[in-house]
């Protein structure tokens, strides 16, 4: 993901950035998931993986909570921004980044080794997603948390027809990877039932689905950036509209949320 760190919804107090519209549902729901987990365990330190985490947009405000993080990422470019970044932040004993990939993720960690994983822009881009579920999966401890983030299906769509581009937007309808034409830069979308089912099959009870980014790539930024109030009251209706069902169809991003069965 390439937003700068996530801003709760909840706590939020100063006018929410674009970039903010986009992760305060899925940091949120994060958020509630380790304090879960740290009341469950009594450990005020979670173990936590961020398989694809990048530059640290979610690593380094884990650690902020006080959580160790290890993130596993191909890119070295990627690494050493999440190093600096984690300086900057003060939290650089708590972040460690490693080189490599979720299919080859225990070449590089423990299995059973972590509280809580992150697997956030990562399954549209890999060969194998039930792989990649299964081994975020097998990372986790008895009892931990899987959040998944991934491209929706019904966001692309809705999207391109909106831009006019109709017989793209019927390409990726009917498309197995839900791309809309060779020019598609994602190479995959999914349903939330296509996620829910690779989360079960790695043997995770889901907790929790949710619509990320329902109404915000839609609205226009000028009218998000100009009018009094606006961007607050597009934040509320994010995070009233995630847990629907109904909107699940057309968000352009979709969080599953899963804990691993003892």
């Amino acid at each position: 993901m390439s937003d700068p760190s996530p801003v709760s919804g909840r706590e939020a107090t100063s006018r929410p950035s674009r970039a903010s519209l986009r992760t305060a549902v899925v940091w949120d729901v994060l958020q509630d998931a380790l304090d879960r987990r740290v009341e469950a365990t009594g450990k005020k330190s979670l173990d936590v993986l961020d398989t694809g985490g990048g530059a640290g947009n979610f690593a380094v405000p884990v650690a902020r909570l006080g959580h160790r993080v290890t993130v596993v990422d191909p890119s070295p470019n990627a690494l050493f921004a999440l190093e600096r970044r984690a300086a900057e932040a003060g939290v650089a004993d708590l972040v460690q980044g490693v080189q490599g990939d979720i299919h080859g993720l225990f070449d590089v960690v423990d299995r059973e080794g972590f509280d809580a994983v992150l697997c956030h822009g990562v399954l549209e881009y890999v060969d194998d997603p039930a792989e990649g579920v299964r081994n975020a999966a097998a990372a986790l401890r008895a009892g931990g948390s899987l959040s998944v983030l991934a491209a929706g299906l019904g966001g692309a769509v809705l999207a391109r027809a909106l831009a006019g581009h109709f017989t793209e937007a019927r390409h990726a309808l009917g498309d197995p990877a839900g791309r809309w034409g060779e020019g598609d830069p994602v190479p995959r979308r999914f349903t939330a039932d296509q996620l829910t089912e690779l989360a079960a099959a790695a043997g995770l009870d889901v907790g929790a689905v949710h619509g990320v980014r329902v109404f915000a790539d839609l609205v226009p930024g000028v009218l998000v950036d100009t009018e009094p109030g606006a961007a607050e009251a597009l934040l509320r209706l994010e995070a009233a509209a995630a847990e629907l069902a109904s909107f699940h169809a057309i968000a352009t991003q979709l969080h599953v949320l899963g804990e691993k069965r003892a």
